[in-house]
């Protein structure tokens, strides 16, 4: 069983690779990372909605892939 990641007082940043006209936005906690080891991630026009919430390790693999060009971008 696992417990809920309390998200209330989490800051929210929103991605460098967001859209700039705010309609594809995600946002991500990086400060829950530091605490417990894990990122959180949530669609910026829906923030009452649940996150998605990945390893340190699988979001840093992730981010590096996007930056190296590796996934594609739309």
């Amino acid at each position: 069983m696992s417990s809920a990641l309390d998200l209330s007082s989490a800051e929210w940043v929103k991605s460098t690779y967001s859209n700039a006209n705010e309609g594809q936005c995600v946002e991500f906690a990086p400060g829950i990372a530091a605490t417990a080891g894990l990122v959180p991630v949530r669609d910026s026009k829906d923030p009452a909605s649940h996150a998605l919430v990945f390893s340190v390790s699988a979001w840093s693999l992730f981010t590096a892939a996007l930056r190296s060009g590796q996934l594609p971008t739309v």
